[in-house]
């Protein structure tokens, strides 16, 4: 416990002395407590912070913190209308140029992972070429068969990333169970649930094998779509620690200036990128979930090529069709439609007045299609779309988060290759399209003839899944969702772990302030 407290005064510290409570002054009204406590904890006796301008506090400072505040710098990094261009400029190192490990340590890994005959067949291994939070990427050749080499990428993970990323993540479950006990407010959050899915997610992410996976699949669902292009993976040269897949032959999305001068129209490529994602987030119901400027690359055709398939989406069919509604509701300003969905998906209370609620979302709405988009303001706009949740009681959904997250980010590099990217209008095409076919009388058909075959294959089940419905619906009438899944089982732990260090957390807390004052 004392140790996960420790680990959390650090990071406290060194956010603190990074200058983010100034930063997210600018925007939001940061309350006095929390001012004095970061005050605090970021006094500097030997006044190192004042050599670094702000931004380069900052960006040093989340480096400092570990992977989980790597991610959250990347996301920034794509959001300049939220945090400003400067800010947002140095946190593009964030993406792919942190601190690399050797490579001769990563030789050492390829071979102890491969085995000694298949890393005979790697050729030309170069130094490391992008170094990220989790793992770092090489150029080499290997044999393809007899005669040919290919060129591919290989992805080797960071020595001891799992160890250090659990770590951190425990001291996050730690601070998040505590502020849920000490503020109730935050209940609506789901702070705790919102961290453990960040492991879950991330420790998915940290097992190479699956991305490979993840990347395959990708592949096929995109395989016909013109304009994207996914890798190939080499499965023989790929482990848990591995991954091997094509080089990439293509320019960096960030570099828009290089772009323009290969003739690639960037204002199409802005609009390409947002259809794609979405077109996969409604249409098959996984999508990348990392699409950083670090990430994303163009060839000569300008076509999309998208790396790192660590972090993928998931949406069911139903919160597919949700999600299409609402932000096709926004398109077309129909609130009222939009305040429907939100009340048939559980999205906000049933007792919330559905008129009241569209009036809400048209104050949100209507500023957005009355201006040009270089001059909303992103941050204003995420203030007030926060005030909604929070007077409508509406409830953090897990399942959407990487939905949400990723839209953020994929508008955020469309703007800046196009400051008048609107991902509004860019979506219209894409959620009426996909809206029909879901709506068409043959595709309906064939939905109720796949739902009726599911039918039939659990008849057998029937007397057993009455049983445990009876069972769950005895939970949920006590207040318990999700009722004996691994997820729920696995949160309720992650509970009881909390409840143990809080019973000693006042107890340490004066002492580590001031140990943690003297030593850092």
């Amino acid at each position: 416990m004392f140790r996960k407290i420790f680990l959390l005064f650090k990071i406290g510290r060194k956010l603190a002395k990074s200058g983010s409570i100034e930063i997210i002054g600018n925007s939001y009204n940061v309350p006095f407590l929390i001012k004095i406590i970061f005050f605090i904890l970021g006094f500097d006796f030997k006044n190192e912070s004042k050599k670094l301008n702000q931004n380069k506090k900052l960006s040093t400072s989340l480096q400092e913190m570990g992977t989980t505040f790597i991610k959250l710098g990347q996301f920034l990094a794509t959001r300049p209308d939220i945090i400003g261009e400067n800010l947002a400029k140095d946190l593009e190192k964030l993406q792919d140029k942190l601190p690399p490990f050797s490579k001769n340590e990563a030789s050492l890994i390829l071979k102890e992972g491969l085995g000694e005959k298949i890393f005979k067949d790697i050729y030309s291994f170069s130094e490391p070429i992008a170094a990220a939070s989790i793992a770092q990427v090489h150029f080499a050749k290997i044999k393809s068969n007899e005669k040919d080499m290919k060129e591919v990428a290989i992805k080797i993970l960071r020595p001891s990333i799992k160890k250090i990323f659990n770590e951190e993540i425990d001291a996050l479950m730690l601070l998040a169970f505590i502020t849920e006990s000490l503020i109730k407010k935050t209940k609506r959050l789901k702070l705790v649930e919102v961290v453990h899915l960040l492991r879950e997610i991330t420790n998915i992410e940290m097992d190479l094998r699956f991305e490979a996976s993840a990347a395959n699949e990708l592949y096929e669902n995109t395989k016909n779509d013109i304009g994207f292009k996914v890798p190939k993976i080499y499965w023989n040269y790929t482990t848990e620690n591995i991954l091997t897949l094509d080089k990439i032959e293509g320019i960096s999305i960030r570099e828009k200036e290089d772009l323009e001068k290969k003739s690639i129209d960037v204002k199409l490529l802005s609009k390409n990128l947002i259809q794609h994602f979405l077109r996969q987030a409604v249409r098959d119901g996984f999508f990348h979930a990392d699409m950083h400027q670090g990430n994303i690359f163009i060839n000569n055709k300008g076509e999309i090529l998208p790396v790192d398939f660590g972090i993928m989406g998931r949406l069911d069919p139903l919160n597919r069709k949700y999600l299409a509604e609402i932000l096709y509701g926004f398109i077309t300003r129909d609130y009222k439609k939009v305040a429907e969905v939100h009340l048939l998906a559980g999205l906000v209370s049933k007792d919330v007045s559905k008129e009241k609620f569209a009036q809400a979302l048209r104050s949100i709405g209507e500023p957005i299609f009355g201006q040009s988009v270089k001059n909303i303001s992103g941050s204003k706009l995420l203030k007030q779309l926060f005030e909604v949740t929070e007077k409508f009681n509406m409830p953090t959904q897990p399942q959407l988060l990487l939905l949400q997250k990723t839209m953020v980010v994929v508008e955020g590099v469309a703007r800046k290759l196009n400051p008048e990217t609107n991902i509004w209008e860019v979506s219209k095409p894409v959620l009426e399209n996909w809206l029909k076919e879901t709506k068409d009388p043959l595709n309906k058909i064939n939905q109720t003839f796949e739902n009726a075959a599911e039918v039939i294959k659990k008849l057998p089940d029937l007397p057993n899944i009455m049983d445990k419905a009876n069972e769950a619906l005895t939970i949920i009438a006590q207040g318990k969702l999700v009722p004996n899944s691994s997820a729920y089982n696995a949160l309720e732990e992650e509970k009881m772990k909390m409840k143990l260090f809080r019973n000693n957390f006042i107890s340490g807390f004066l002492v580590l302030v001031i140990f943690v004052l003297l030593v850092f």
